[in-house]
């Protein structure tokens, strides 16, 4: 018998959310953390390692490791660990590294 370890205990009445992961709708407990609410609903792989590509999951859960890197609602590089799902939020997986925007040139001031 195989066992979910990031299931929900049953005596706990949580109230539930949608959200989006890779286009798919996953509901999920409210007042949660993103990988926390991805890694119940089941995903092990939330990125792939810009080096080799190998699938990657969350880790530490504390904001340590950067292993729980996604992209959510457009933004990339956020660590799902640190965030609280809301409701409709877009969550994608960080495929390899991500681009962060281009910083605003600076302007010389005579």
């Amino acid at each position: 018998m195989t066992t979910n370890a990031f299931s929900i205990l049953p005596d706990a009445a949580p109230t539930f959310i949608n959200i989006s992961f890779n286009g798919q709708t996953r509901r999920v407990p409210a007042g949660v953390s993103v990988a926390a609410a991805l890694l119940g609903s089941g995903e092990m792989r939330l990125r792939a390692s810009p080096v080799s590509g190998a699938p990657r999951a969350p880790y530490c859960m504390m904001g340590v490791c950067f292993e729980c890197l996604v992209e959510i609602d457009g933004v990339p590089n956020r660590q799902g660990c640190l965030i609280p799902v809301q409701e409709g939020m877009q969550v994608r997986s960080q495929e390899g590294r991500a681009q962060l925007a281009e910083p605003l040139e600076s302007h010389d001031h005579e």
